[in-house]
């Protein structure tokens, strides 16, 4: 059935979520700093590991990079474009109307929990090549494997942060579940290379989570959301991408 991916993908993240929230208070306020460093580094690697990936390549046994020039236009000219929308407010206030409508209204920490843990479980080529998938082959494998690395990265996340962590379910399911619903028509377009190129500004934009889950929010990650599109588009220009 399409869109049985996402419906576990959901799940995974409301189950993680919950167990975070109901065991993290147990926890001394130390651990709970330190599993939030444990977070924004694992994350931080995770977005280096998938750039690297993307970057490095063997040709004729010796190890080359290239996409360069792609990824730092992409996120100059993404970063300008979110800018210019203001991405990160509406994001922001995605999470106010959500924190509000759930009851949460006191909880000064929900709005910078939603959106740094919707970040992290959204991008990323996982979330698109798996919904396409499941959309059009009814093959759900890799938004599966996707949802056991949301639950864990969820529930610790809950921990350090809070419940407004378990609402990236909210993000997940609206996302992979309009890609799923137009698989049909966003495959031709997804090619190797531009998935290799959304992934790789992707892991970038990853790294930045981490870094602010560390050091507090030094990057407005959701302005440079654009960033991805503009990667696709590069995927079409043979001098770029």
């Amino acid at each position: 059935m399409p869109g049985i991916g996402t419906v576990i993908n959901v799940t995974a993240i409301i189950c993680g979520g919950l167990l975070g929230l109901n065991f993290g208070h147990l926890l001394k306020a130390r651990v709970q700093e330190t599993l939030m460093v444990a977070c924004g580094l694992g994350t931080m690697f995770l977005g280096i590991a998938g750039a690297i990936e993307k970057m490095l390549q063997v040709k004729n046994g010796q190890l080359t990079s290239g996409s360069s020039l792609m990824m730092i236009l992409s996120l100059a000219i993404g970063g300008l474009l979110g800018e210019l929308l203001n991405i990160e407010a509406y994001f922001e206030s995605f999470g106010h109307f959500l924190k509000h409508k759930t009851g949460n209204s006191k909880d000064p920490a929900f709005t910078t929990a939603f959106v740094d843990a919707s970040l992290v479980v959204c991008i990323g080529a996982m979330a698109i090549v798996g919904s396409i998938n499941d959309g059009i082959y009814h093959k759900p494998d890799t938004l599966i494997a996707k949802s056991i690395l949301d639950f864990v990265i969820v529930m610790v996340m809950t921990s350090a942060e809070g419940k407004g962590c378990i609402f990236s379910f909210v993000s997940v399911g609206l996302l992979q579940g309009s890609l799923t619903l137009l698989a049909h028509y966003i495959k031709p377009v997804m090619t190797t290379a531009a998935l290799a190129n959304i992934s790789l500004v992707g892991s970038v934009l990853i790294f930045c989570v981490g870094g602010n889950l560390l050091w507090g929010k030094k990057v407005r990650v959701a302005n440079f959301l654009p960033a991805l599109v503009v990667a696709w588009i590069f995927a079409f220009i043979p001098v770029i991408g």
